[in-house]
């Protein structure tokens, strides 16, 4: 966590963004996306939904106890709850973690749309051979569908997250495991080589500045992990809610959306393009081949799908409820790879508001 920290730091100082005045709904208003060049953000009141004032400081008080550093939540686009512990401020920016792979995700339909790369075909056919240590025949299975879907068939426990040829080896042929591993990250690799630019210069003009996101990558232990303000999280929450769209500004088509934060493949049903999704019947953790039954998180709504990072880094989308909710900070309780207790509670205090 050292190498965070120390990061975290020189961002902290770097950081430029400034926070304008926040303007206030009057009425009910169709989706709103706050402007890409300004910070500003409309709001709208907890008593304009009908919600329980009396249940906002519960929440407050357990995200506060549970070590969070800013939390938001947004409904049909406009602020309804924004609050920042411990220090951290609407300019700080932090670390997305695992929440950042559906940027992976969603740059990669993108550059799918635009003719760059298919999904299925080989990893291979982009970035050559010999990028794993397996077999040409092993290596040759591996599609990009298997890098969003987690189901490369690479050993993910014994090489740790590490992605040089030495550390991918074989376990089981592409398609028939799923395992959280680090390798997804290959396909910034792919993206770039068919781009013909860096990873970050294609992001950030295909996505980051299309939609007013700030912030930007670092290379941490092996892994691509983006820093950023909360407001940008929500920025990102808030295109993928709206399945791609920003205003009238179509960022990525919303069939890739649909099947992003659809069940990818038949081993993990609650798992997408990188997304994680509630509601079904079974799911898988990271590091385990154990099925366990029912929705990820029980309280949460059974459409809702999520974007999760080590130390409880936090994007969930529900589209029932036009509502995004975000959350940063460090572990509320014990260090994890992407789900915890606490998601399950978290979501105890939110239904209280509307409940």
């Amino acid at each position: 966590m050292t190498k965070y920290t120390a990061i975290l730091l020189l961002l902290l100082c770097c950081s430029s963004c400034s926070k304008e005045p926040i303007k206030t709904e009057s009425s009910t208003k169709p989706m709103y996306f706050p402007p890409v060049a300004s910070n500003s953000w409309e709001t709208k009141t907890i008593a304009s939904l009908n919600w329980k004032q009396a249940a906002v400081q519960p929440l407050l008080d357990y995200l506060d106890q549970k070590h969070t550093k800013s939390f938001i939540v947004l409904v049909n686009g406009r602020i309804v709850i924004e609050h920042y512990f411990n220090s951290h401020t609407a300019t700080t920016n932090w670390y997305w973690a695992s929440a950042g792979k559906t940027l992976t995700s969603t740059i990669t339909g993108i550059a799918e749309q635009e003719g760059l790369i298919d999904s299925n075909a080989k990893v291979s056919n982009y970035i050559g051979t010999g990028w794993t240590s397996e077999t040409l025949t092993q290596e040759n299975l591996i599609t990009c569908k298997n890098l969003l879907s987690m189901t490369s068939g690479i050993e993910d426990i014994a090489n740790g997250d590490g992605v040089s040829p030495s550390d991918l080896k074989y376990k089981a042929d592409a398609s028939t495991r799923w395992a959280y591993h680090n390798v997804y990250v290959k396909l910034q690799d792919v993206v770039a080589q068919a781009s013909g630019q860096t990873w970050s210069n294609y992001f950030n003009t295909k996505l980051r500045d299309k939609i007013g996101m700030d912030g930007t990558w670092l290379t941490i232990d092996n892994n691509s992990v983006y820093f950023s303000t909360t407001r940008s999280m929500a920025r990102f929450g808030l295109l993928i809610l709206n399945n791609g769209k920003w205003e009238n500004n179509s960022i990525i088509n919303q069939n890739y959306c649909t099947a992003a934060t659809t069940t990818s493949q038949d081993i993990n049903k609650s798992y997408g393009y990188l997304w994680w999704l509630n509601g079904k019947s079974s799911y898988h953790l990271p590091q385990s081949q154990q099925e366990f039954p029912g929705s990820l998180i029980p309280a949460g709504p059974t459409d809702m799908y999520m974007a999760l990072g080590k130390n409880d880094q936090k994007i969930y989308v529900i589209p029932s409820k036009k509502m995004v909710v975000i959350r940063m900070g460090d572990a509320a309780d014990n260090v994890n790879l992407a789900l915890s207790d606490f998601d399950n509670t978290l979501w105890q205090k939110i239904n209280a508001l509307y409940q």
